[in-house]
């Protein structure tokens, strides 16, 4: 006998006549109905479909175990949920195996958030399987309030309301448009990231959307203790009315009278360190709560604190010039700016670059303001003990702006002068090759048994610190994550660490 035929259905958010008609020929003809509720509730997929279950079909609820507190499961909450979807799909298989064929419901959208995606998980592969794609909430709730959602280059992002506030409002500051999901508890910290964005006026709460208890209303105007799980936030793009989503390169374009108009401001060039938020000095902290503009590498900028006044402008990597222009034009309009780098700005940093852009006449009257941070040759060689506690050199294996016969002639030299020698950027996806050239180029002028420390992810997860030898480091297990120190001829391994004597003799 065959078996029967599996389908995931989308009963839409709330409004039964919103399920296409495709999901509710499939619901009427099936053998088993099958639909998710919370212990002690009715379940809501089943409440939309109710009306389209044909007499005598069997149905199958699946009651989750648990959906908020705690658990006594061994597995904890994880545990309890896995062993719940596992039980549940050995039912469902049941019936497939009986020849039956099953309907799965789903509010919204299957795929969308949805519990369907566990059974899909475990009964796909071995049965007949169907998606009928829902109406998703945040569609319907985009409807309710009469606004719309995105427009022509718009970007919409889907956030959960469950991500730490902080990222929330990294991820609202950073977007055109905006859902959020999953409040109930979530939202108090939910309508705090929005302030910090600077999103919270545009933002509104909708209700049950498309369900007879629906209703909308400004976010700010919510009562935190009556968001239930239904519900969700949009925040649409026509919030921006083109002013939070001007781009600094935009600032070019401002007339050359209301540039005169407004006095340029100093431009501050920081370091935010090489990961940990302790590792941030004071300064710098001080000095980013004054601006109202952070420019920089996108994985930099995202280290910032959102807050409600600052706008982002993230880039990508090996664009440092064109950044660097971008914020002095920004301060060139009397806008107080910022520009990050990892570590120290002024160690292969964006420093620098900004220096470079300013020769242009055009800046003038930028003043340029720049704070150290603890660089990531400071925070391996702490990590290590004391490698670079004499005399040192500092290189950069990328040879994106110079040519690699001179980063090797470099290396000689400082082989030859016997210094200890930290390597930034040893290694990338493209230059895989480098850091196996550079370790022969200094074995000719270093004996084998030269201290080598190899930082990874230093005050980041995944932080390591290896010591070994020069005749021993294996190239292939740099990456750049890693920045290398090679000891002096002085430089030895003692109980408490690395170190290097700060004499010769």
């Amino acid at each position: 006998m065959s078996t029967g035929r599996f389908a995931g259905v989308g009963v839409g958010p709330g409004d039964p006549d919103l399920i296409t008609r495709k999901g509710a020929r499939l619901i009427e003809h099936a053998d088993v109905v099958a639909y998710h509720a919370a212990a002690g509730k009715a379940s809501n997929a089943r409440r939309i479909a109710a009306s389209l279950l044909a007499d005598g079909v069997i149905e199958e609820e699946l009651t989750y175990p648990v959906t908020t507190g705690g658990t006594d499961h061994p597995g904890g909450y994880e545990g309890a949920l896995a062993d719940f979807y596992a039980a549940s799909a050995a039912r469902l298989a049941a019936h497939l195996d009986a020849g039956r064929d099953v309907v799965l419901l789903s509010e919204g959208d299957p795929l969308f958030y949805g519990s369907y995606m566990y059974m899909h998980d475990r009964l796909a592969a071995s049965y007949p399987t169907e998606i009928v794609p829902g109406v998703p909430a945040f569609l319907a709730a985009s409807a309710a309030i009469a606004q719309p959602l995105v427009r022509q280059t718009d970007v919409l992002t889907v956030l959960p309301g469950t991500l730490p506030r902080a990222e929330l409002a990294r991820r609202l500051a950073d977007t055109d448009a905006a859902v959020i999901m999953k409040l109930g508890r979530t939202f108090p910290a939910v309508r705090a990231a929005l302030a910090e964005a600077g999103r919270l006026e545009h933002a509104f709460y909708v209700e049950r959307a498309s369900m007879p208890e629906e209703q909308w209303l400004p976010v700010a105007e919510v009562d935190a203790a009556t968001v239930p799980y239904f519900s969700l936030i949009v925040v649409t793009g026509d919030s921006l009315n083109g002013a939070r989503s001007r781009v600094a390169s935009a600032v070019r374009d401002v007339a050359a009278e209301e540039v005169a108009a407004a006095p340029a401001a100093e431009l501050v060039v920081v370091g935010l360190g090489p990961g940990p938020e302790r590792w941030l000095t004071p300064e710098v902290a001080s000095a980013l709560d004054g601006v109202a503009h952070v420019v920089g590498y996108a994985p930099y900028v995202n280290r910032v604190p959102q807050r409600e006044g600052l706008t982002r402008h993230a880039s990508g990597n090996t664009v440092e010039v064109d950044r660097a222009r971008d914020a002095l034009e920004l301060a060139l309009a009397g806008e107080r700016v910022a520009v990050v780098s990892g570590g120290d700005a002024g160690v292969f940093g964006m420093a620098a670059a900004v220096f470079e852009a300013a020769e242009d006449p055009r800046y003038a009257d930028v003043a340029i303001r720049v704070l150290p941070g603890v660089s990531a040759v400071q925070a391996v060689a702490a990590r290590a003990g004391a490698p670079v506690g004499a005399d040192f050199a500092v290189v950069s294996l990328s040879d994106r702006l110079k040519p690699w016969d001179v980063v090797e002639r470099r290396l000689r030299a400082i082989a030859e002068a016997d210094l200890v020698l930290a390597i930034y950027n040893p290694a990338s996806r493209s230059r895989t090759d480098q850091i196996g050239v550079a370790r022969r180029v200094l074995l000719e002028h270093r004996a084998p048994e030269t201290v080598v420390v190899v930082g990874r992810s230093v005050g980041r997860e995944g932080e390591s610190i290896t010591v070994t030898t020069l005749g021993e480091l294996d190239p292939a297990t740099i990456d750049m994550s890693c920045l290398v120190i090679v000891g002096a001829s002085a430089t030895r391994v003692s109980a408490a660490g690395v170190w290097t004597p700060r004499y010769v003799r």
